[in-house]
């Protein structure tokens, strides 16, 4: 199977490609990693013509727009990107019968709900980022039968900026940091995502996943587990979000409960991934 990975550059397409190295791919013959420099997703022409000149079994489309209160002021080119650029991938995919494997996020909820949020739920996004990853749902489901969208939260990895990094930065600097307590969701971490992902793939269980590390904890509860596990004297001050927005302004809104289930998972024989403290211990390990 020949795969292309969109994204390379990013925390999560950097882990995948270095995972399909990992488990015996070849680079260029096997498996080829894609940036902007290489190719300008936003453009149908070039997306056509690159995927037929390529010709890949699948595609693993990681590359988004990600500058969630940034694209609250630049819809167009969060649309474009996001939504349209996986619209041109999705459709060049199926003139050749790739696979087509879509990120989405748990911003695509509004995240009101009471429990756990299941792949059938109604979606509602409250922010331009979340509607431009859902738009780009509709047109996977649109332009190919052999689709898997991954619903994902709280990415962090070696490669990229993430709150884990963030919070390591200002423990330097500061010896007390006020952190959201009443957001709640599941970090992933994008090493461990990549196994599970390169492992989707190679079947036909077509379909919508959820897939973070297990279990949940607050913004505030992961922040006390970095420190601790980094043994960094930092105090942490719970806060609401309306009391942080008050100290730090944001233009998007995020969800409160970004809790997902992943029953879809096991019930086509996948493993979730590892708890998301042990998560952290090996991310901290590889830093």
């Amino acid at each position: 199977m020949k795969i292309l990975v969109t994204g390379a550059n990013g925390q999560l397409g950097y882990d995948v490609c270095r995972r399909l190295a990992a488990i015996g791919y070849t680079a260029e013959r096997d498996y080829r990693g894609i940036d902007i420099a290489d190719l300008d997703i936003t453009d149908e022409g070039a997306v056509h013509e690159y995927l037929q000149a390529y010709r890949p079994d699948a595609v693993i489309h990681c590359a988004a727009y990600t500058a969630v209160d940034r694209a609250e002021g630049e819809r167009d080119t969060c649309m474009r990107v996001n939504a349209y650029g996986t619209k041109y991938l999705a459709e060049a995919a199926a003139e050749i019968g790739a696979r087509f494997l879509y990120i989405s996020t748990d911003y695509v909820f509004d995240g009101e709900k009471k429990g756990e949020y299941l792949p059938e739920d109604g979606v509602c996004p409250v922010s331009v980022y979340g509607e431009s990853k859902e738009l780009g749902e509709q047109f996977v489901r649109a332009a190919t039968a052999q689709h898997y969208i991954v619903r994902i939260s709280w990415v962090f990895g070696a490669h990229g900026n993430n709150f884990v990094k963030t919070m390591l930065r200002l423990s330097e600097t500061r010896d007390t940091l006020s952190v959201v307590c009443d957001q709640i969701g599941s970090p992933t971490y994008t090493a461990d995502l990549a196994v599970l992902l390169c492992n989707v793939i190679g079947t036909q269980h077509y379909g919508t996943y959820h897939a973070t590390n297990t279990g949940t904890c607050s913004w505030y509860e992961f922040a006390c587990e970095i420190f601790r596990q980094a043994g960094r004297a930092v105090k942490v001050v719970p806060v609401t979000t309306q009391e942080y927005l008050r100290m730090v302004p944001q233009q998007a809104r995020r969800p409160k409960n970004s809790v997902m289930n992943q029953k879809k998972l096991a019930e086509n024989g996948f493993d979730f991934l590892p708890d998301w403290k042990d998560a952290l211990k090996r991310f901290l390990a590889e830093l």
